[in-house]
């Protein structure tokens, strides 16, 4: 079997990376597409995997519409001579169309149900559509639901070891505490007219957590001279392991969030918009709050408390357990479906 996979930013490459790896280990052929977003190559080259870059990430609805054609183009360009057996991708706006042209299946996965824009154009031509369970919204017939989230495809227990020579690497001790924050860019066509912390309060948030332990910023935006120096840096393959050993995470990134609660670190999710995912996570195991942009003093706070809680880490790792009980390993799972769904069709 041929799939291919497309991957656009640098969750997904996390995502499918053990996948990938299973399906050629089984004597699949992988043909990997990639979009020149974020850290999205820098990843793929830590992991020492073969892409094509078919796009550059570009800025605006007219942008992302320019980089959608191109990206299209040269997807169906480079596939119509030996077509794929498959078309893989989160979100799947790339993939789709070139699919339907080469009469292949599209499977898709995402989690984000406010991204409009990009649903209303991919869902009508994917093969199925895999969503978490706790998607809030009935996609149809072609929708599959399944019991976990996109980060247990690569942090689930049976892929991931936390390892603390991490810490090593940036001077710290398992038993010292550790803040990491994200900050997105908010250039992602579900972003758009959406924003998070204002620059005072990201100052404000640092300053107050520094004086409780290390703090770490991992940025998609340029950080001003006053958040530089905490800015992460290390490979950034390895910032799993610093999310598993800190203390709190505090940020911007929906992804980011879910990733610090199934390691067990309590997660607060700055946005306008919450996901149906960080809603279960909140509703009911407690362990991740989103607090809106335009309340970023009560996400500030929320932060305060946490950290000053004692045995907080314990009280997580027994909240990740009865998770975990819960849910699936995802990669175990999307590998037996694309197999079974490709065979049926």
């Amino acid at each position: 079997m041929h799939i291919l996979c497309d991957i656009s930013h640098p969750a997904h490459v996390h995502f499918f990376r053990n996948a990938i790896d299973t399906w050629r280990t089984r004597g699949h052929k992988v043909t990997i597409a990639a979009r020149d977003k974020d850290i999205t190559l820098t990843l793929l080259d830590e992991y020492g995997y073969e892409y094509e870059c078919l796009s550059q990430m570009r800025r605006g609805l007219i942008g992302l519409g320019l980089e959608l054609l191109e990206h299209e183009g040269r997807l169906y360009k480079q596939s119509w001579r030996n077509p794929p057996d498959v078309f893989l991708e989160i979100g799947g706006t790339f993939i789709v169309h070139a699919a339907k042209l080469l009469r292949r299946p599209a499977i898709v996965f995402y989690d984000t149900e406010h991204a409009f824009v990009s649903n209303t154009i991919t869902y009508p031509f994917a093969s199925a559509v895999c969503t978490p369970a706790c998607y809030q919204g009935d996609i149809g017939p072609k929708h599959v639901r399944y019991e976990g989230y996109h980060e247990l495809a690569y942090l689930h227990p049976n892929w991931f070891k936390p390892n603390p020579e991490v810490l090593t690497e940036i001077g710290l001790k398992p038993d010292e505490p550790l803040f990491v924050t994200r900050f997105v860019g908010w250039e992602a066509s579900h972003d758009v007219a959406q924003k998070g912390f204002s620059l005072a309060g990201k100052i404000k948030l640092v300053r107050a957590l520094e004086r409780y332990g290390r703090v770490i910023i991992t940025s998609e935006a340029d950080l001003p001279a006053e958040l530089q120096p905490y800015q992460m840096r290390i490979a950034a393959s390895k910032i799993h392991h610093l999310l598993a050993f800190a203390t709190l995470y505090i940020g911007e990134s929906a992804t980011m969030a879910s990733e610090s609660v199934v390691l067990g670190t309590p997660a607060i999710f700055v946005s306008p918009v919450g996901r149906g995912y960080t809603d279960e996570q909140e509703n009911e195991y407690d362990m991740c709050y989103t607090i809106s942009d335009k309340e970023e003093e009560k996400a500030i706070a929320k932060a305060l408390e946490l950290v000053q809680c004692q045995n907080l880490k314990t009280e997580w790792a027994e909240k990740r357990r009865q998770l975990l009980a819960k849910k699936i390993d995802v990669t175990t799972w999307m590998v037996d479906f694309v197999e079974e769904f490709v065979e049926a069709h």
